[in-house]
């Protein structure tokens, strides 16, 4: 016999299996059908749980990115100014690990084009800023860039580019050293 789920139980399971389907379709292309059938569940209980595809979209999506930042202000605790940055850059670069968050931030990204999701996804982002802004004390330059140099990891680990034997590939994994925005603030880009 089978033990039933409790509530808490199935929705979690429903969370595991839509986050792959939208990490590997999108908001457009993820079938709530398949998300169902996956779980054992009805369409229907999806919906009841949920109410739209859009609502569980957007919840997988925000939990994506405040993965992120959680574990960048975790990494960053007790620290301040460039030990935090680099501290925070660790982690950033730790958790480009799990495929399905980063795959989630970005087809967020792509649904950009839906007013809900485009302000969840601002939200988000503003997040990201002020937990680096407030964790470092660093000026605004610094903070840009730093985000900036993680967009650019989160794209090239989308694309799989530790699997490339290429040197464009071996240049975007070069190893990120303690000190990288030093030289980066305000003061210097006037």
């Amino acid at each position: 016999m089978v033990a039933r789920m409790s509530g808490l139980e199935r929705r979690s399971q429903v969370l595991a299996i839509a986050a792959d389907e939208f990490a590997d379709h999108g908001l457009h292309g993820a079938s709530t059908e398949a998300i169902a059938r996956a779980a054992g569940i009805t369409q229907a209980y999806v919906f009841r749980m949920f109410g739209t595809k859009k609502s569980l979209f957007l919840e997988l999506v925000g939990a994506a990115f405040d993965r992120f930042s959680d574990a960048m202000a975790q990494a960053a605790e007790g620290t301040g100014g460039l030990d935090a940055l680099t501290l925070m850059g660790g982690r950033y670069y730790e958790s480009l690990a799990d495929r399905t968050t980063l795959l989630l931030q970005l087809q967020g990204f792509a649904a950009c084009g839906d007013g809900e999701v485009r302000d969840l996804v601002r939200a988000k982002v503003a997040r990201q800023w002020d937990t680096v802004a407030h964790a470092t004390a660093l000026d605004p330059v610094t903070v840009k860039s730093f985000l900036a140099f993680g967009m650019l990891l989160s794209n090239m680990a989308a694309l799989d580019v530790g699997e490339l034997d290429e040197a464009w590939a071996r240049g975007v994994r070069t190893r990120i050293r303690p000190g990288l925005f030093e030289h980066i603030t305000a003061d210097t880009n006037r």
